[in-house]
């Protein structure tokens, strides 16, 4: 820091990241609208969503100090630490961030109770131009049945071309059916019922 400056949870997590080796990173819908990914761009909201690794928990002195910001935390395995994560550039230093498909599986991970899942429909709808191979990739390496559901019916849903490359018997689904929310709309293709809102969505 330089004389005057305030300490930032940016270069907090750089420390995390670099001096802790820590897997936490910026994610969900923090890291979309840092990308200019997000529906509703919440940059000037007071908050920022946080992931890590299901074993690693923020430092206290993390916790405890006031970065002016609510920090919300969230760990999980549900997808491996290092895979789908890019660099953000900071003014002299750089941030390990989840890409846009990362963070939207991230959203889903947090959805219904802490995300909504209309939103999470318009940010892929957003989202028209993702590499094929990379959602394969992270699609076969998620562990959350419920957030691979999802993703998958949001994307054919919004029609976008990438999601004709997806080679879905590669991708684990599960069985047995999954309810979201109480009544909602069944998806039979996918075993989900979703929100009446959302199933009705044009």
């Amino acid at each position: 820091m330089r004389l005057g400056d305030q300490p930032a949870y940016e270069g907090a997590l750089y420390a995390l990241q670099q001096q802790a080796k820590l897997s936490i990173h910026i994610g969900g819908k923090t890291a979309l609208s840092l990308q200019g990914k997000a529906h509703y761009l919440e940059l000037s909201t007071k908050q920022v969503i946080l992931f890590g690794g299901s074993d690693e928990k923020l430092p206290a002195w993390f916790s405890k100090h006031d970065w002016g910001l609510k920090v919300n935390y969230f760990s999980s395995s549900f997808l491996p630490p290092k895979v789908g994560l890019q660099t953000l550039e900071q003014r002299n230093f750089s941030l390990q961030i989840s890409n846009p498909i990362r963070a939207l599986l991230e959203c889903l991970y947090l959805s219904p109770k802490k995300q909504e899942l209309v939103e999470c429909y318009e940010i892929m709808e957003g989202l028209n131009n993702l590499r094929p191979k990379q959602v394969q990739e992270l699609l076969e390496q998620c562990t959350s049945i419920k957030v691979k559901r999802l993703f998958l019916y949001m994307a054919e849903k919004t029609k976008h071309e990438w999601f004709n490359y997806i080679n879905q018997e590669k991708v684990d689904m599960g069985k047995g059916k999954r309810s979201l929310v109480k009544e909602g709309v069944y998806i039979s293709k996918y075993a989900i019922t979703v929100p009446k809102e959302l199933a009705n969505y044009e």
